[in-house]
């Protein structure tokens, strides 16, 4: 990889792509979610010496990702956060506060919920009429 460059992963070669960073030297620096379309972007990003690279994932709201705490340890603050705020599913957490790690007055406030077809929008409002008697 060169300076400046990120590189768009699957959350299935994730830990593959993590581990080569690893082997090279990198240290993690950073891990940033983001609302990108009807999804996230997750960006990691590394540093060795002067230099600076990232992985970017782009997963959709009830996907599940895997730590890499077990291969940098801070990153479990990182996961954590990402829960904590957007909701992100992250497996095998070395230390997983389980949506404790901030005290919000709502719970996952950048969350985006999971596209609804129109369809079942319609059948919703429907219900919801029936319910409010009009």
């Amino acid at each position: 990889m060169i300076d400046g460059e990120i590189m768009h992963v699957d959350p299935e070669t994730l830990i593959t792509e993590v581990l080569k960073l690893k082997h090279r030297d990198y240290r993690l620096i950073q891990i940033c979610a983001a609302n990108a379309g009807g999804g996230y972007d997750i960006t990691y990003s590394f540093g060795k010496e002067y230099k600076m690279v990232g992985l970017r994932l782009s997963i959709m709201p009830d996907d599940e990702i895997v730590s890499i705490s077990d291969i940098y340890a801070p990153a479990y603050l990182y996961e954590n956060e990402m829960h904590d705020l957007f909701g992100v599913k992250v497996k095998m957490m070395s230390t997983d506060y389980h949506g404790n790690l901030y005290r919000l007055k709502n719970k996952m406030p950048y969350r985006k919920e999971p596209a609804v077809s129109q369809p079942e929008k319609a059948g919703a409002a429907r219900q919801s009429e029936k319910q409010e008697g009009k």
